[in-house]
């Protein structure tokens, strides 16, 4: 049976992912740090859907942690057919104000963790000729939001990369990057939403959807929802200075306070 592997599976697009999966009759590894939701999810699931379901409790803010997934994603005798990088956290105010160690602790969850689990993944799905990987980026990889929207920003031209050294190989590569999700991550970093414009809001279970509908069509970006098709078409022929400024006042306004979990 295909398995699949979803890292920040207990909450947001992670859990999202792990429900659609299950659902289409995947086995699943699902990774996270706290292992006593993990393990609620893992038997939720299995229960629900008939599927294997294997809690993996592993901080990727660690080498420890990254270690153990990647340990599992190159294990030959148990292949993984889908890796979904998923876990990722954010950070309140300009890089200026944030703690150094915490603007690190970004770029590794977002990009040393998709580099490595992308590396110990690939391998055996070439060997077997078939496999894929979604790496969630963010329309922020579009416009200027500091580290976490160049960190987004090297998501997606990675994956881009990576799509055209894996041509022919049966390997699909593809960056989901969505705007603002109706999960708990804004919540959790205490973000007030209050004034973003319903519509601006989309469905996790709608972006996964789409998610999964591109990576059939093997599209290497996917932007869900032609709400935000619109906001990007419009933003690559705005001024960087123009972009700059309407991004400030977007961190102002819908900002985290304080740095989400990135371990989720």
């Amino acid at each position: 049976m295909t398995t699949a592997l979803v890292t920040g599976a207990t909450a947001g697009l992670g859990a999202a992912f792990a429900r659609r999966l299950a659902r289409d009759g995947l086995d699943l590894v699902l990774v996270a740090r706290n292992g006593e939701r993990l393990a609620a999810l893992a038997a939720e699931l299995s229960e629900r859907h008939g599927v294997g379901a294997v809690p993996l409790p592993a901080d990727l803010a660690t080498d420890e942690g990254i270690g153990a997934v990647e340990e599992r994603l190159a294990d030959p005798a148990r292949p993984v057919d889908l890796l979904v990088n998923n876990a990722g956290f954010g950070l309140g105010g300009g890089f200026l104000r944030a703690p150094l160690a915490d603007e690190l602790r970004m770029l590794r969850v977002h990009c040393e963790v998709v580099l490595r689990l992308t590396s110990a993944a690939v391998p055996g799905m070439r060997r077997l000729g078939r496999g894929g990987v979604v790496n969630v980026a963010s329309v922020a990889a579009f416009v200027p939001r500091g580290t976490y929207g160049a960190s987004k920003a090297w998501v997606v031209r990675f994956t881009e990369g990576a799509a055209l050294e894996l041509t022919g190989s049966g390997v699909r590569m593809m960056a989901l990057c969505p705007g603002f999700v109706r999960t708990e991550f804004h919540q959790r970093a205490e973000m007030d939403m209050s004034s973003l414009p319903r519509w601006m809001w989309l469905d996790a279970d709608r972006v996964v959807a789409t998610a999964m509908r591109d990576l059939a069509r093997r599209r290497v970006v996917s932007v869900p929802d032609l709400r935000y098709k619109a906001l990007l078409g419009a933003a690559r022929v705005l001024p960087v200075a123009a972009l700059g400024r309407v991004s400030a006042r977007a961190g102002r306004d819908f900002g985290p306070r304080r740095r989400d979990d990135p371990r989720r």
